[in-house]
C-alpha cells in the first residue's frame, strides 16, 4: 500500500470514527418513541415537481421543517413547511445548475456547502464548477473554490467547527485528470489541499478504499468500470 493510500484510509478512518460515534448518540437519544405512533405511515412523493433526478438532500438537525434537495439540472431548493413547498434558491448565483452534494453544518444551521455537478456515471452528464457556500440558510451564495472539479459526488463538514470541509471530487468523467480526488479546506473553503490525488483509475487492491469516499468509481447498473492490469 503506498503513502498516498496510507493516507485516505487515516482520514477514511478518522472521519467514520466520528461519524459512528455520532450515528450511536443519535439513535440512543430518539429512539424513544412507541412504534404504533408511525405504524400507519407512508412514504409519498412531496415534490419539487420540476429540476429531474436527485443525488444530493439533506435535511436540518433540530428543524424538522427545514430540507433542501439539489437536483442534477435544476439547482438548489428548499422547503421549510415540511416538503409541503418548494423554492429554488440558487437562480440568482449559481453559474451551472447540475447538483452533486449539499452539506448542511452540523454546529451551524446557516452554514451550507454544495458540491457542483453530477457524479453517477452514465452517457451524458452536467458537469458543475466546484464549491458554493452558503452563511444565511441559502438567502445568498459565494463560490468557494475548486473550479475544475467537474463533479463532485459528496460534502461532510465536521461536526463542530464549520471551516473545516471535505470534499470528494470525481474530475472530468471520461478522461485522466489532476483535479480528481479527496479534497479538505480548514479555511471555511477560502483554500483547498488535495489528497488522494489519482490521474488514473487505482488498481484492483486501492478500488475499495477509493469507493468509500466518491462511488461513483461505480456504474449505475452495478457493474465495475474496467481496471487496467487486471
Amino acid at each position: 500500500m503506498n503513502k498516498t493510500i496510507l493516507v485516505c484510509l487515516l482520514l477514511m478512518l478518522s472521519g467514520e470514527a466520528t461519524i459512528f460515534a455520532q450515528t450511536g448518540s443519535a439513535k440512543t437519544s430518539s429512539n424513544t418513541f412507541d412504534t404504533l405512533l408511525y405504524n400507519d405511515l407512508h412514504w409519498r412523493n412531496i415534490g419539487p415537481w420540476r429540476g429531474g433526478r436527485s443525488l444530493a438532500v439533506s435535511g436540518v438537525t433540530d428543524q424538522p421543517n427545514v430540507y433542501y434537495f439539489g437536483a442534477v439540472g435544476g439547482g438548489i431548493w428548499k422547503s421549510e413547511d415540511y416538503g409541503q413547498s418548494w423554492n429554488c434558491i440558487s437562480d440568482s448565483t449559481f453559474h451551472s445548475s447540475s447538483v452533486g452534494a449539499i452539506a448542511v453544518a452540523p454546529s451551524d444551521p446557516n452554514i451550507l456547502y454544495v458540491g457542483m455537478g453530477e457524479p453517477e456515471m452514465r452517457g451524458n452528464i452536467s458537469f458543475g464548477d466546484g464549491i458554493y457556500k452558503s452563511t444565511d440558510a441559502g438567502r445568498s451564495w459565494k463560490h468557494s473554490g475548486l473550479e475544475k472539479s467537474y463533479a463532485i459526488a459528496s460534502v461532510l463538514v465536521h461536526p463542530t467547527n464549520p471551516d473545516i470541509v471535505y470534499a470528494a471530487c470525481m474530475g472530468k468523467i471520461f478522461g485522466t485528470n489532476p483535479e480528481r480526488g479527496l479534497y479538505k479546506s480548514i479555511d471555511g473553503g477560502k483554500t483547498w489541499k488535495g489528497y488522494c490525488i489519482k490521474m488514473t483509475v487505482p488498481d484492483a487492491s486501492a478500488l475499495p478504499l477509493i469507493r468509500r469516499i466518491h462511488e461513483h468509481f461505480m456504474l449505475p447498473s452495478g457493474n465495475p468500470v474496467e481496471i487496467p492490469g487486471r
